[in-house]
């Protein structure tokens, strides 16, 4: 495998390379048991992994990495390296509605068998709305952050907001924090009212 698609990936990745690196090593020894499921960032890592414990699935043991890329527009090199012309695993992906052009011109290169989800907004907008607003306010209550999310809705950029929206954008507002809640919103998740992108996701994986 070339080296230099390798580092391009990695400097992508950022805080997500662990997994890049387990999912490389993987598919270099053994590229016919893996699968590689591409997101944008490691809030979905996040979420998707833990959606897929709840429902007693070992990602890992059965050879699915979940990689964040550090953004859907890296994802052809991320094609690049474990794509046909690459190490050849199976891919999938999940991303937002405004990045969707990216990851399909991106998997289209890996051929009709690399499917990929698309959330309305993004994976914090599915979540919120499966678990409703209210359940998502206890949450961020739970955390000890219901200060933090009053003074940020009284913000005049976000006063006339949507709660859903204010929700979502205020998980973005400090590094970690995002991450933090794609696995509570995931944890809390009744898993009768899954969203459909993550549905469709792990049925394919």
């Amino acid at each position: 495998m070339d080296e230099t698609s390798l580092a391009a990936v990695t400097e992508a990745a950022g805080a997500g390379s662990a997994a890049l690196a387990a999912a490389a090593a993987r598919a270099r020894s053994d590229p016919g048991s893996c699968a590689v499921v591409l997101v944008e960032g490691m809030s979905d890592q996040a979420a998707v992994q833990t959606l897929a414990e709840r429902t007693g699935r070992d990602l890992r043991g059965e050879g699915i990495f979940v990689v964040p890329m550090g953004g859907a527009t890296n994802i052809g090199h991320f094609v690049d390296l474990f794509g046909p012309g690459g190490f050849g695993v199976r891919l999938t992906g999940l991303c937002d509605q405004g990045e969707e052009h990216d990851f399909r011109r991106g998997l289209d290169r890996a051929g009709p068998e690399a499917r990929y989800f698309v959330c309305v907004a993004d994976l914090e907008d599915e979540l919120i709305r499966a678990l409703g607003t209210g359940r998502v306010e206890a949450l961020i209550q739970a955390e000890g952050e219901s200060g933090p999310f009053l003074t940020f809705t009284r913000q005049p950029a976000h006063r006339g907001e949507d709660r859903d929206q204010q929700l979502r954008r205020f998980m973005g507002t400090r590094s970690g924090r995002k991450i933090r809640y794609g696995h509570l919103l995931a944890a809390a998740l009744d898993l009768t009212r899954v969203p459909g992108p993550l549905a469709g996701l792990l049925s394919a994986v």
